[in-house]
């Protein structure tokens, strides 16, 4: 991805992000994602994972060997950043009893740990008999065939991987460009199955991002950091399995972003509650993996109370790179969080964008953004004047979820 952002008018040229080495020499095929001239930063074949020496980290004894249960229940679908955060396969609900013998953990991680390999090698065969087929009659055959093979990765105790495969069942006749969608997606899979397989091969941060992609959690090893952190953004997004809450915090000392991630059964709230521009004196350790955004909320010092600051920001044309370098450690990113400074919404076309005030680019927001009433209120904010935004940007735009006029004012949740 280059610095020039995306041009602000409709005639976008194509922006691709920072080249990757291939995960193998044998011509496994990965994904970049790149701007394209309808407004998308789309995921283009190409790009793989970066290879190199590593040793495979032991998993935790709290994974484990969940019940079939437990994993179907933990098999959401994964959100953004960390998506991620997040990074973001939803844990197990209650941990099953486990015993307190290391060796017996040991023998239970591996028995998963071969089960999981058995379950990404069916699914590499399969996506082969997918794309040997060819995806014209995929329509034709309906989503039971997507549903049975999530069901088998679940099987296989890998719900990063169930997820994935249930995500693909909905794309076929999900809209003009659905077949570039569908291989754009499997080529992403393919490089999971890729990067699991060969794990050993991965640098820890990496190897660590792919055993999470693949469903399996690793406890917050990150030393505590203390901070007073601002809480930017707090949403919930539901499915039939469980309600997943996403929130994010900025530290005003340390200028990190980082975000919490809080899980109640469906149709329940999670237990965790912190509203928008409240500010909380409070230690966070961070969880394994590329970026290691996702934390564990600590010890608090203070209850939560009202703050002043605000994030620092950045331009549009930054928020892209930001972006495109963040693929380089997580390919399956869909987007990190920015907070974009001095910049203006304003039409384009059926849709909206995030204009620079002071520069010639822009961020197009996402087109399931434009139906939202957040949308309105960051557009009455601002009357044509400059407003600082967070938000998430990813391949498929940028997400505003809170919004601060130019002079003072508190903070406005926009979803």
């Amino acid at each position: 991805m280059t610095h020039e952002g995306v041009r602000r008018t409709t005639d976008r040229s194509p922006i691709s992000t920072p080249d990757a080495p291939s995960l193998c020499a044998d011509g496994d095929f990965g994904a970049v994602k790149s701007w394209c001239e309808d407004g998308e930063l789309r995921r283009e074949d190409g790009a793989g994972v970066t290879r190199g020496p590593s040793k495979e980290s032991a998993v935790p004894e709290s994974e484990g060997e969940a019940s079939d249960r437990a994993e179907g229940w933990s098999a959401g679908p994964r959100g953004p950043e960390e998506g991620e955060t997040a990074d973001a396969t939803a844990p197990a609900p209650p941990s099953a009893p486990t015993s307190g013998d290391p060796e017996a953990a040991r023998r239970r991680a591996e028995r998963r740990a071969e089960r999981i390999t058995a379950g990404a090698t069916e699914l590499e065969q399969r996506l082969a008999d997918l794309l040997r087929g060819g995806l014209a009659g995929v329509e034709q055959t309906g989503y039971g065939l997507w549903e049975e093979t999530a069901a088998r990765m679940v099987d296989a105790q890998a719900p990063g991987l169930a997820s994935r495969v249930r995500e693909l069942g909905a794309i076929p006749s999900s809209g003009p460009g659905w077949p570039v969608r569908l291989l754009e997606e499997c080529a992403l899979l393919h490089l999971l199955d890729q990067g699991w397989l060969r794990r050993t091969r991965l640098p820890d941060d990496l190897a660590a991002t792919v055993r999470s992609r693949v469903g399996l959690q690793a406890p917050a090893d990150g030393p505590p950091v203390r901070d007073h952190w601002l809480v930017l953004a707090q949403y919930d997004t539901v499915d039939a399995r469980l309600t997943t809450r996403r929130v994010w915090l900025y530290g005003a000392e340390s200028d990190r972003t980082a975000l919490l991630l809080s899980y109640g059964a469906a149709g329940r709230a999670p237990e965790l509650e912190l509203p928008v521009g409240l500010a909380l004196d409070a230690e966070v350790s961070a969880y394994p993996g590329a970026g290691r955004r996702r934390v564990a909320l600590g010890r608090r010092f203070a209850p939560p109370g009202a703050a002043r600051i605000r994030p620092s920001g950045v331009t549009t044309a930054q928020a892209t790179v930001r972006y495109g370098d963040a693929l380089r450690d997580d390919p399956w990113l869909d987007s990190v969080p920015v907070t974009l400074e001095r910049v203006v919404p304003v039409p384009d076309g059926d849709g909206w964008q995030l204009a620079d005030a002071d520069g010639e680019t822009a961020l197009p927001l996402t087109w399931s953004t434009r139906s939202q009433p957040g949308l309105w209120r960051l557009v009455a904010l601002s009357g044509g004047a400059p407003v600082t935004v967070f938000g998430e940007c990813g391949h498929r735009g940028f997400t505003p979820l809170t919004a601060w006029p130019a002079g003072p004012g508190a903070a406005v949740p926009l979803r």
